[in-house]
């Protein structure tokens, strides 16, 4: 059999609160069918002081670790590919990851791609497993809780109102047998790269003022603009790296068994569904955590796993998008790989 990485296991994490859409509109002054129907939140998650990005991020792997039946001291290499906006500014997870949950053999680093880190984090991964032979099991682990830069005020990222936290992991191995990580594609485009942004706290707005404080949020200078200039390109995108993704695999959409897409507004959903001629039990829409940055894919395989939709032999497409912007896909054969 040709060497391969499959994942051994998943783990997820939600914090303690969460916002139901009644909740959310008392802070958006949307109607809550609105945020349901349109927006597609029935709610989301909101975390307490304590649950910090890297908490999250190590309540997920732990249960990824018993999930995939390991002791932690077999992983070789920690990489966290959990969301820029952590603990401390200019700070690694990785490491505290690493120490949290007992891998004392593992060397790790810290990796960012957005809200498609964890696809890009996949087909790192990967690549380093086959490339490095005393690389045989990798952890990636995220948190996310980039709620906390959201205005929920602001109508330009209304957008973002779907934003919630948590953390996710996943464990990989060499040549494991099953789950097995086909074809990965990923696009960018850089035109987007400061059309969303926080526009203070970095090194374009130093030193940091007190006024600052009240910036301290996702804003988009030219709204109108923007909008216009994603709508173009957003979709065209999606399609073209799952596509890849796809044919990277020697497959096509036909072969599809589900789609672990995302949480973005419902006329998208359905509207990517019906290209890729797609039934709504294909795929889990995340109404009930709305969108968790890069751990959306793996929330939805646990669900399409719980539910009954995802079988041995199926073949899911996970599929992200970032802020930046970056298009990503990735094609798993689940089950073993005969």
């Amino acid at each position: 059999m040709q060497e391969h990485v499959g994942i051994a296991g998943i783990g997820t994490y939600l914090p303690r609160k969460y916002l139901q859409a009644e909740e959310l509109e008392k802070l958006t002054s949307i109607p809550a069918d609105v945020l349901v129907e349109k927006f597609g939140i029935k709610r989301k998650y909101i975390p307490s002081e304590s649950e910090t990005t890297s908490f999250m991020g190590i309540m997920a792997a732990k249960e990824a670790i018993d999930n995939a039946k390991i002791n932690p001291e077999e992983i070789d290499v920690v990489i966290w590919n959990g969301a820029q906006h952590k603990d401390y500014p200019c700070w690694l997870a990785c490491t505290k990851v690493a120490h949290e949950i007992g891998a004392k053999r593992a060397w790790a680093f810290d990796m960012e791609a957005m809200c498609g880190s964890m696809i890009v984090g996949l087909q790192v991964a990967r690549a380093l497993m086959l490339a490095e032979k005393d690389i045989n099991t990798v952890l990636l682990v995220s948190g996310y809780r980039n709620v906390d830069l959201v205005n929920h005020k602001c109508k330009h990222t209304s957008f973002m109102l779907d934003i919630g936290a948590s953390g996710s992991a996943v464990v990989l191995k060499k040549n494991l047998g099953k789950n097995v990580l086909f074809g990965v594609s990923s696009i960018v485009d850089g035109s987007f790269s400061e059309d969303c942004v926080v526009p203070v706290g970095g090194t374009k707005r130093w030193p940091i003022q007190a006024e600052d404080l009240t910036e301290y949020y996702f804003q988009i200078p030219q709204p109108e603009s923007f909008k216009s200039r994603l709508n173009e390109v957003t979709l065209k995108n999606f399609y073209f790296v799952i596509d890849d993704a796809l044919r990277r695999s020697n497959l096509s959409r036909k072969d599809i068994s589900y789609l672990a897409i995302l949480h973005f507004k419902r006329s998208a959903h359905l509207e990517v569904l019906k290209e890729l001629g797609l039934r709504e039990d294909q795929t889990t829409y995340l109404e009930n955590y709305g969108h968790m940055g890069q751990n959306d894919q793996v929330f939805s395989i646990k669900e399409g796993l719980l539910s009954g939709k995802i079988k041995d032999g199926d073949n899911i497409v996970l599929v992200g998008a970032g802020v930046g912007w970056t298009w990503n896909a990735a094609v798993v054969r689940w089950g073993k790989l005969y």
